[in-house]
């Protein structure tokens, strides 16, 4: 990794630019570009603090080489020379590490809010309440995060919680932190239900979907079935006097989507765009992945709705992720909406896949 004053220049230059371009008028009044550009400018002051870092740690390790090579030099200053040499090539590799990392390309979706959408799937009564479950534990986790959420439709479930139930998330790099839920999610414990003791095991899949601009999916208005109906279940005062809830079909691809949270048929409507347009984008995105034959296959990353990613064992207070192996016993905590420590996780997994993947292209080359 080549790191050196006229790299360190060529960064600062960028970030110049950076700051020139936010302090004009078209983009400072630009929400949309302000923020583009300064993720950007986040991302390139993160290159340069570190790549100055590894420039100072290869500066001493080369003058104290020099000081050691030379004939000259006194014995005590050689001394303190060799100390600091072997300091610095001690902290290089982990610098050099942190370098790599931060030279990865970020995702472009990462800084986008979500829509997701849990289903109760095999186990019956136990299955929906499982799914009301998964629902509380992320808005527990949510709430903790300072992000919002709103519900934006949802089936109650005879026996409690939900057949299904979608909601919206917006904050500060959500689709980065949960991108890796999607999955099913296999729950093992005693049913409230259940008269001889025995433990059952239930399972719920979740989809995380990025929030897409018009600007990602274009859908016309003549592909578009819209009928309107009135709200059940859970809703309040408004349930079953208007026909304010909203199903909207996509006809040339069969997707359809739903909303009845809102008072208004104007607001379900909204929000059932909403959803139509993550849903479609995320069809898209599944499809540029497979169509590059390049693209990585990482284990946390796929998103496969059929793919068992995690188990909740309530018996053992265990919680597996099987991606990962990672294994905790505090699953009272994680329902509480303690998720951090199995986010972090992911997320470093993937990191280092893909630092892996970066480093044999790099051999490669």
């Amino acid at each position: 990794m080549k790191i050196d004053a006229t790299y360190l220049d060529q960064i600062n230059e960028q970030i110049q630019q950076l700051e020139t371009t936010m302090s004009q008028p078209e983009v400072s009044s630009d929400p949309n570009k302000m923020k583009q550009c300064m993720r950007e400018y986040a991302h390139q002051k993160k290159i340069a603090t570190i790549a100055s870092q590894l420039w100072q740690l290869m500066q001493t390790i080369e003058e104290s080489q020099t000081l050691l090579n030379d004939s000259a030099c006194e014995e005590e200053l050689k001394e303190l020379a060799q100390l600091e040499k072997e300091e610095a090539e001690e902290k290089l590799p982990e610098a050099e590490r942190e370098m790599r990392l931060a030279l990865l390309p970020p995702d472009p979706v990462d800084n986008r809010n979500v829509i997701i959408e849990i289903r109760a799937g095999t186990g019956g009564d136990e299955a929906g309440i499982f799914c009301g479950d998964l629902y509380r534990m992320y808005t527990r986790y949510f709430d903790l995060k300072g992000w919002k959420h709103a519900m934006m439709d949802a089936n109650p479930s005879e026996s409690g919680g939900y057949k299904e139930v979608s909601f919206s998330v917006e904050g500060d790099e959500v689709y980065k932190t949960l991108k890796y839920e999607g999955g099913t999610h296999r729950v093992q414990r005693v049913p409230q239900t259940e008269t001889q003791g025995r433990v059952h095991t239930s399972a719920a899949t979740v989809a995380v979907l990025a929030e897409a601009e018009e600007v990602d999916i274009e859908v016309k208005t003549e592909d578009l079935r819209i009928d309107t109906y009135r709200a059940s279940g859970a809703g309040g005062q408004h349930v079953n006097t208007t026909d304010s809830a909203i199903r909207i079909t996509h006809v040339p691809t069969g997707v359809v989507v739903q909303c009845q949270d809102e008072r208004s048929q104007h607001k379900n409507k909204a929000a059932a765009m909403k959803m139509l347009r993550a849903k479609l984008f995320d069809e898209q995105q599944r499809k540029k992945a497979e169509e590059e034959a390049s693209q990585r296959k990482s284990m946390v990353g796929s998103g496969d709705r059929s793919e068992k990613i995690r188990t909740y064992n309530f018996p053992q207070n265990r919680l597996t992720d099987h991606r990962i192996n990672l294994t905790i016993y505090k699953l009272d905590r994680v329902m509480e909406g303690d998720l951090e420590e199995t986010l972090h996780a992911l997320n470093q997994f993937d990191l280092e896949e893909r630092l892996e993947e970066q480093m044999k292209q790099t051999a490669s080359d």
